[in-house]
């Protein structure tokens, strides 16, 4: 009686952990930030998640051309700013916005969306302030981790830059005259 109990015991032990095994959760990515500071002092911060490829074919393949990306991962990408700013000739007045793109073969779209605080893959066209143009460019390696930056070339100037496996997709960002 006692080895049978032992072994029933051992047996709802076992469904238990196999149970728990399926109900484990796929982590979400970490988060990553991108900030610029001008020479005066004011800035501009993108918070965004990092997806890795882990041996994913990714542009045309986990994320689709000619669709809306939500550019990182997990919840949409926000960029706030507490200045006016000019991106690639477009105005993008001081505030809180969300990112997205529009990745192509051969071009790029930055959306500057108007819409925050939503999951990355709520996307509302309606909310949409600007679709920027941006210059892409094959990189040397492949990049595992999805990366936002800022490359400062100037005192109110910076290139903006989204890079993940052989993609570098970039728009020049400006801090507009007040």
């Amino acid at each position: 009686m006692e080895k049978r109990l032992l072994w029933a015991l051992a047996a709802l032990c076992a469904v238990v952990a196999v149970a728990a095994v399926g109900q484990e959760k796929k982590p979400l990515s970490p988060p990553g930030q991108a900030k610029l500071t001008f020479a005066d002092g004011k800035t501009v911060t993108i918070d965004y998640s990092r997806p890795s490829m882990r041996g994913r074919k990714i542009f045309g393949g986990l994320v689709p051309y000619d669709r809306v990306w939500r550019t990182g991962a997990n919840a949409a990408t926000s960029l706030k700013t507490d200045v006016d700013l000019d991106i690639g000739g477009t105005t993008v007045p001081k505030g809180s916005y969300t990112l997205y793109t529009l990745p192509g073969v051969n071009s790029w779209q930055l959306i500057v969306n108007k819409q925050t605080g939503q999951w990355g893959t709520e996307y509302n066209q309606s909310q949409d302030l600007a679709r920027i143009p941006m210059r892409v460019a094959q990189r040397s390696s492949a990049l595992e981790t999805f990366t936002i930056s800022f490359d400062k070339t100037g005192g109110s100037s910076a290139v903006l830059k989204l890079e993940w496996e052989n993609t570098v997709a970039s728009v020049e960002v400006k801090e507009k005259a007040e």
